[in-house]
């Protein structure tokens, strides 16, 4: 596998690296009782570094890593134990190839990327974390699914919901153990209808706060279909009160 480049930079939101990397340097330019605190975290950040670079990886960022990597390798380690990788709110832009390679060796069962400022999830993801049954994309930034991750034979639980989607990826009706897919509070308007009514593994589809379109909001109500789809009543447009009126 390749080494890891650019850790710091590949990790985390570099915005937010730069504020930690400030506020630690204004902590270590001010005296009192706060500089044994800045000692300790100092010295926990040079050995993350340290078991980093035994491993083969190329770090690029400054000796006093931000609080966002401690965070990640903290969670991967805990990973390791119990097989559930956590990396929600951990300012990432993506997931990070340095991720790939601290859990090469553990076969994850779930894997929560909630709440950060992911766009895009890799087609490796599937490769890497193949026998996953629950993945959380909830409260990122992503309007797309890498086909790849129909790869995902294993996944039972999706949720990307509170994202960017317009439409539903027609990747999550390939996935053949998929049980509960949560999309709502996106900004899907419309679904393929093929797709959907070919999927025989779904238990329940969420598309609660979505602006489907009058026509598809109306056919997946009155859908017959092997699973049960949420929906917000939806609210009619001023144009249509008017045509009643008439």
């Amino acid at each position: 596998m390749r080494p890891p480049t650019h850790f710091g930079n590949d990790i985390t939101n570099t915005e937010a690296n730069g504020d930690d990397q400030q506020n630690n340097n204004n902590n270590n330019n001010n005296g009192g009782g706060g500089n044994g605190g800045n000692n300790n975290n100092s010295n926990h950040a040079d050995h993350i570094v340290e078991r980093l670079t035994q491993m083969g990886a190329t770090i690029n960022f400054p000796k006093v890593a931000g609080r966002g990597i401690i965070r990640v390798v903290e969670r991967c380690d805990d990973a390791k134990e119990n097989n559930n990788l956590d990396l929600s709110e951990c300012e990432l832009i993506q997931v990070p190839d340095a991720v790939y390679h601290l859990m090469r060796h553990t076969e994850l069962k779930t894997c929560d990327l909630s709440s950060n400022v992911i766009t895009k999830i890799s087609p490796k993801f599937a490769v890497k974390f193949s026998l996953i049954t629950d993945l959380n994309l909830s409260h990122n930034q992503m309007a797309r699914l890498p086909d790849e991750l129909a790869d995902l034979h294993s996944l039972e639980m999706l949720d990307i919901s509170h994202n960017t989607f317009i439409t539903l990826p027609a990747v999550v009706f390939k996935m053949p153990k998929l049980r509960e897919l949560k999309a709502n509070n996106n900004a899907i308007i419309d679904i393929d209808r093929d797709e959907i009514i070919a999927s025989d593994s779904l238990e329940l589809v969420d598309l609660r706060h979505n602006p489907l379109t009058p026509m598809c909001h109306d056919l997946l109500k009155h859908a017959v279909l092997s699973f049960r789809i949420e929906l917000s009543e939806r609210v009619k447009e001023d144009w249509e009160d008017l045509t009643e009126c008439e």
